[in-house]
């Protein structure tokens, strides 16, 4: 089975905060962007928004392979699903928040009204039904993309390579109009009537 993954490209996000709102929806009973904000408890996005200097950055669990909050979690709530997805069972979480205190990217939660931990569990029902992640499919600028580490990273050196031509292809115009300019040609084309007189000779003019 193909192992998963969120690629998160901050220079894409605008901060427009889609994705926690689609996640909150995902996670609310109703599953509907109407009714989930009236709920009682609310529910609670699994993804943060942050500002980070200029840039604006979701956050979200890691998902990690060797994960810590797993580690020291003292109920054996959080473990790992066939497709290496880190999972909580709240019926078996006490609240400690140990995993938190553990957590590197400070992507756990505490849900007050159920007095449980919550994070991201990477929309695991709906990719099980072939769906992307809601914060995925909510994104309006692909700043969040889903796949295989294979697949995301051939889109990563596709963009890459495609930065990387058009550099080159400016930087070959430049040097091109710093060399006409040092041979005293100007960038002014020249006339259809120039052009037939320069041929006149070939006879076909």
């Amino acid at each position: 089975m193909s192992q998963y993954f969120i690629l998160v490209s901050p220079e894409l996000c605008t901060g427009c905060k889609s994705c926690e709102i689609a996640c909150a929806v995902e996670h609310s009973r109703s599953k509907s962007v109407y009714f989930a904000h009236l709920e009682t408890p609310p529910p609670i996005p699994r993804v943060r928004v942050l500002a980070v200097d200029s840039y604006s950055v979701p956050m979200r669990c890691q998902h990690c392979a060797d994960a810590p909050c797993m580690a020291v979690c003292p109920t054996k709530a959080i473990s790992r699903s066939a497709e290496g997805f880190v999972l909580i069972d709240s019926a078996r979480c006490i609240g400690c928040l140990m995993c938190a205190e553990a957590c590197p990217f400070g992507a756990i939660r505490f849900d007050p009204a159920l007095r449980v931990a919550v994070k991201c569990d990477f929309c695991v029902d709906r990719v099980r039904r072939g769906m992307r992640p809601a914060c995925v499919e909510a994104c309006p600028t692909t700043a969040l993309r889903f796949g295989s580490l294979e697949t995301l990273m051939s889109e990563v050196a596709g963009a890459k390579a495609k930065e990387l031509l058009k550099k080159l292809s400016s930087e070959a115009r430049v040097l091109l109009a710093l060399a006409r300019a040092e041979e005293g040609v100007g960038e002014t084309p020249m006339s259809p009537a120039a052009v037939r007189e320069m041929y006149r000779s070939a006879g076909w003019v």
